[in-house]
């Protein structure tokens, strides 16, 4: 849930990425955002735990997609998304996109999503593409205020809407 009385500290976060040795980070804020907002993602926690917890398999994840960043306020991790490459549509996808809770509603999940846009640009996609999962109506409304706009559902286990901004349209 987003923090309504929350002040901005974009000027405090910064947005970094993140390699293969980075692993341990990236596995902590993982299993942080399975364990806090499991209705947010296709992943269980699970999955994730036990003999799925291994540093192969963090540094395989790691290593698969080519884009994963944290954000960071006061040298603590805040936040954390990724970017794949490329589809062959030209769509960047969207995935693990996590802030903390006592950080949301302070710019950090802007800082994400404008680094992962301007990845995807620099890629020279025609687009982002997403998935929310169906009841997370927050991250809906978040992207939508980014300029995302919906293209359909598809349904399995669960319900995800996926959404897109296509870069010929002007956001900011």
């Amino acid at each position: 849930m987003e923090n309504t009385n929350a002040r901005p500290f974009q000027d405090e976060i910064r947005v970094r990425r993140i390699g293969i040795d980075d692993w341990p980070l990236w596995r902590s804020l993982r299993l942080q955002a399975l364990e806090e907002a499991p209705y947010a993602f296709s992943s269980r926690l699970a999955d994730w735990q036990g003999h799925g917890d291994t540093e192969a398999r963090w540094r395989g994840r790691v290593s698969d997609v080519p884009l994963n960043i944290v954000a960071e306020r006061q040298e603590t991790a805040v936040g954390m998304a990724s970017g794949t490459a490329p589809n062959p549509d030209g769509s960047v996808e969207l995935i693990s996109m996590w802030v903390a809770p006592f950080a949301r509603g302070r710019g950090v999940g802007d800082a994400l999503l404008k680094a992962v846009i301007e990845w995807a640009r620099e890629q020279e996609a025609s687009r982002v593409a997403l998935g929310v999962l169906e009841g997370n109506e927050h991250a809906a409304a978040f992207y939508h205020r980014h300029g995302f706009i919906p293209v359909g559902a598809s349904v399995g286990t669960v319900t995800e809407h996926r959404m897109v901004r296509d870069f010929s349209q002007s956001f900011h």
